[in-house]
């Protein structure tokens, strides 16, 4: 039977927005719920080495490191829930939301950390190569191709961390890209040039990925040169997407303005939605930095902002009474 949830604070998304964002309000008194969504933990979850967030001077694990923030935000007085919202009613406060089971949640305040998705190229073979040779998450995939060529297509920090990761588990990778230079960090880019198993094949669109005669697996990528238009070959065992990301705002679409790639649009140097009482945290409204920690910190500034709404609301109607 569903059951209807009240509460100061709803929390869509359990990455590291979600979860900072869970710890200050449970710290502050709001007895915030976390409805975990389809990828409890976010895309650190399909994180191995974490290196760069700080208080750790060795590298983590992503999983680890979100297994920790969800300890501490339970520890505090957050609930979880296992739960897929559906539908949202942002036309007056309480919010009302609904989950894919029925549950009602009906909250004072509303903050979205529902992240991003990895995008896809669009070519035939992929879908249908899907799980069979074609991933978007070499963390995930990567264990399945040891000693085995790999390709990355991408051109981005995304795409080159993929590479790098990859050579845990092959010696033959190969970074497909569309132009001449990647967009990555230098750092980054110095790391995958100095990588003795990595070769780059510039200037290469992936028009499709070529199932094997026979087998039900990927064997290669047909590519198209964007310079000259030649067509070429590359035989592979596995291949990984890694063009980027898109944010998870669909249940938003016509309830809160978005940008012209669909991120949650927010007050600038703020969490603050065009709703009152509604705000935005992580990779939902973040397509510059897309860090772990600028999502940890944006969610502390949205649990800051909610504590603040219902603090004034409050007041004004105890003025008012």
């Amino acid at each position: 039977m569903p059951t209807t949830h009240h509460t100061k604070m709803l929390i869509l998304g359990s990455g590291p927005a979600g979860l900072s964002a869970a710890i200050y309000a449970a710290r502050a008194g709001m007895q915030p719920i976390v409805v975990q969504g389809l990828q409890p933990g976010g895309q650190l979850t399909i994180t191995t080495d974490v290196e760069n967030y700080p208080g750790f001077a060795e590298v983590i694990q992503g999983p680890w490191l979100m297994e920790q923030m969800t300890a501490q935000a339970t520890h505090v007085g957050t609930s979880m829930i296992w739960d897929t919202i559906v539908d949202v009613d942002l036309s007056q406060r309480p919010f009302r939301l609904t989950g894919d089971g029925g549950d009602v949640y009906l909250a004072e305040t509303l903050v979205i950390a529902t992240g991003a998705q990895a995008k896809w190229l669009g070519v035939p073979g992929e879908q249908e190569l899907g799980g069979k040779g074609v991933s978007a998450c070499a963390t995930c995939d990567g264990f399945f191709y040891r000693g085995k060529k790999v390709v990355v297509i991408g051109g981005g920090n995304t795409a080159v961390e993929e590479a790098l990761y990859l050579t845990n588990h092959s010696d033959d990778v190969t970074l497909i890209h569309r132009r001449d230079s990647l967009r990555a960090e230098k750092i980054l880019q110095d790391r995958l040039h100095a990588n003795p198993k990595i070769k780059i094949l510039w200037n290469k669109k992936v028009e499709r990925f070529v199932a094997g005669e026979g087998t039900a697996g990927l064997v290669g990528v047909a590519l198209i040169d964007t310079v000259t238009g030649e067509a070429s070959h590359e035989p592979t065992d596995g291949g990984f997407v890694a063009i980027g990301h898109s944010p998870s705002t669909i249940l938003f679409e016509g309830k809160l303005p978005l940008d012209e790639d669909g991120y949650l649009l927010v007050t600038p140097g703020t969490s603050l939605t065009a709703i009152p009482g509604v705000f935005a945290a992580g990779d939902v409204t973040d397509k510059v930095y897309r860090q772990a920690v600028t999502a940890a910190g944006m969610g502390c500034m949205a649990a800051l902002d909610a504590e603040r709404f219902l603090a004034e609301a409050e007041y004004r109607a105890m003025a008012e009474a």
